[in-house]
């Protein structure tokens, strides 16, 4: 859409043009038309309608047809993605893991949104999309709805694109802006009583070394599964017990396979200790491990992970999951998965040995201690609770 005012300087009459649209910056295109001295205001006005039209066309044409970087102002969400997984690859900025959980989003979002032209795509759309998610039936492993964490997930797929829209000059601005996840109640932790980890930890030794040394180093330390499978000999000090974090071992495709990646945050880099008792299973697995790469012979592939198989390349991070679950089943015991190790131990450093949250979440490796606050909200409640307790006892005595 044009508009034409006239307006009268000391050259003389000049008519300013502007063309509407939502795709331009600042949603509008200006122009200005100086007429010949010569003519009349009639063909002066006649004129600049015309120099309007052709403006206006001139605009739409460029909207539509091409923006530069490759892209044209008719490439749909799907088409926009798919370019900016390309870009990731390249650019090695996003860890691999992260891009593989957004490929994973793919299949659910292409199905909704990913036709829509990406000038097109509004906020109410987007909108709609995810509260969609939280719908019956869409979990097929529940039956109910995504929770309102995997929500987020979508929505921060979707706003990355829209980002990337943006600076390609595509759109002026992101739609995702105001969207919300549905609200969904939180699934309660599944955490392993103190007493269940012991039982867990007696069972297990007859079990061979390095799923005797695996599991107690979760179950001693906190750390996720994947730091645990990236540790190598020389982050440990088997004297003094120390062990340095500094990478972790994840599994992608079929095609990449097992790979090693940085830890999850800056503060997951960090030192923590083990008891003397672990430190005693970890010479065992070093005994062990010797023996196995004796046995394999030129087969070994020397890659000094505490955690492999048979040859020396690292154990698919799957695997402890899948022998714990197995083990548990045939001793009788509870099986509450790997993570739960680590909520085991976050629960008794903040309960049992009442550690400040400060220290826990540096111990943990989150990026802030807020994180730390949100997860562990109604242990540190309980801590408070006993502390108002204890001090309220003091002063009546």
């Amino acid at each position: 859409m044009a508009t034409i005012k006239m307006r009268e300087n000391k050259k003389g009459i000049v008519f300013q043009i502007k063309v509407y649209d939502h795709r331009l910056k600042n949603s509008e295109a200006t122009m200005t038309y100086k007429p010949d001295e010569n003519m009349t205001l009639k063909q002066a006005r006649k004129e600049a309608e015309r120099q309007a039209v052709k403006f206006e066309e001139k605009i739409q044409q460029e909207l539509d047809t091409g923006i530069g970087n490759g892209f044209t102002r008719k490439i749909t969400f799907e088409q926009l993605a798919d370019k900016w997984f390309e870009l990731q690859e390249q650019l090695k900025e996003m860890k691999p893991s992260t891009i593989e959980r957004n490929k994973g989003l793919k299949t659910r979002t292409y199905a909704a949104i990913g036709k829509v032209k990406v000038i097109d795509l509004s906020t109410m759309q987007i909108q709609d999309f995810i509260l969609s998610l939280s719908k019956d039936g869409v979990n097929q492993t529940t039956g109910g709805g995504l929770s309102q964490k995997t929500q987020k997930h979508y929505l921060t797929f979707i706003s990355d694109i829209m980002n990337y829209a943006v600076i390609n000059n595509i759109r002026t601005f992101n739609p995702c802006k105001g969207v919300k996840p549905t609200k969904t109640q939180k699934q309660e932790k599944q955490v392993y009583s103190c007493d269940e980890v012991k039982t867990i930890l007696a069972a297990l030794n007859d079990a061979p070394a390095q799923y005797k040394a695996l599991f107690n180093l979760l179950a001693f330390t906190g750390m996720r599964r994947g730091e645990v499978l990236g540790l190598e000999w020389k982050d440990i000090d088997l004297r003094t017990g120390v062990i340095h974090i500094e990478r972790t071992s994840n599994y992608r495709n079929k095609a990449t396979g097992t790979y090693t990646d940085t830890p999850k945050t800056e503060r997951s880099v960090r030192t923590v200790n083990v008891p003397k008792n672990v430190s005693s299973i970890l010479f065992e697995l070093y005994a062990y491990q010797a023996e196995e790469k004796k046995n394999a012979g030129d087969q070994w592939h020397e890659t000094d992970r505490l955690f492999t198989q048979w040859d020396g390349n690292p154990i698919h991070p799957n695997t402890p999951y899948t022998w714990l679950k197995r083990f548990c089943e045939r001793e009788g015991i509870t099986f509450k998965g790997l993570h739960s190790f680590r909520h085991a131990y976050a629960t008794q450093a903040i309960v049992g040995a009442k550690s400040d949250v400060t220290t826990v979440s540096s111990w943990l490796g989150h990026s802030q201690t807020s994180t730390t606050l949100n997860i562990y909200t109604h242990e540190i409640e309980s801590v408070k609770e006993s502390l108002a307790n204890a001090v309220a006892s003091l002063y009546s005595a």
